[in-house]
């Protein structure tokens, strides 16, 4: 397949189990986080012990997503929504997502396809986790949240499992050493819930989670550099 093609979502080894891949650029990619940043991290005692779940976070810049692989287990698997028309335009980012398969393709253009549904309802149904910002974009500025799509909620509720709230803050503009702080809450039961409910509550628990931002003084090594590397 040449390098530049769409590939077929089902094809994808989505899963609860970690790949060599997987586990080599968790080694490699960890140190290195714990070496740009200085993380600050609560809850940690929320992260789930067994069993899937859906990860939701406000969502402010790249590190988000690395944030978010550093702290939660290797398995089950975590994956990503990704829009692969633009990584197609990213080799690297692009090889990363082919090599470690911990990816959904959301295709901006097709929000509605039933494909997505598919995708992510089969790669729940055989026990791996799905990571989804539910806002959609970054988010404007620090401290600010918008409003959440339903897209998760029916995930989570037709997958029956739960829904892990993390609240993020420092990473929309970012230098080396920067402190960046991670709330990871309560597990938010999906049992007889709809999706606007869910909805309505978990946008509620993530803003609660979202930690006072304040930006220090002092020099900001690598400013920009860091803030755009991916």
């Amino acid at each position: 397949m040449a390098s530049t093609a769409l590939p077929a979502a089902d094809l994808l080894p989505v899963g609860p189990s970690a790949n060599l891949a997987y586990r080599m650029v968790r080694g490699i990619g960890i140190p290195l986080l714990r070496l740009c940043f200085n993380f600050d991290v609560s809850g940690r005692e929320n992260l789930p012990r067994s069993g899937n779940y859906v990860v939701i976070a406000n969502h402010l810049n790249w590190l988000d997503e690395f944030a978010l692989l550093y702290l939660f287990p290797v398995e089950p698997r975590l994956h990503f929504l990704a829009d692969p028309t633009i990584l197609v335009t990213r080799k690297f980012q692009w090889w990363l997502v082919r090599t470690t398969g911990g990816y959904v393709p959301v295709v901006r253009e097709r929000h509605g396809d039933i494909s997505l549904f598919k995708h992510v309802d089969r790669c729940l149904a055989v026990g791996g986790a799905v990571a989804i910002f539910p806002e959609g974009n970054y988010g404007p500025a620090e401290g600010g949240l918008m409003a959440f799509h339903k897209g998760f909620a029916h995930f989570a509720i037709k997958a029956g499992v739960p829904v892990i709230p993390v609240g993020l803050s420092g990473t929309k503009d970012l230098w080396f050493r920067k402190r960046v702080q991670v709330v990871i809450g309560k597990a938010i039961s999906t049992t007889g819930q709809d999706p606007a409910a869910l909805t309505e509550l978990a946008f509620d628990r993530v803003k609660d989670l979202m930690p006072v931002y304040t930006e220090t003084g002092g020099r900001k090594l690598l400013r920009k550099q860091l803030t755009h590397l991916f």
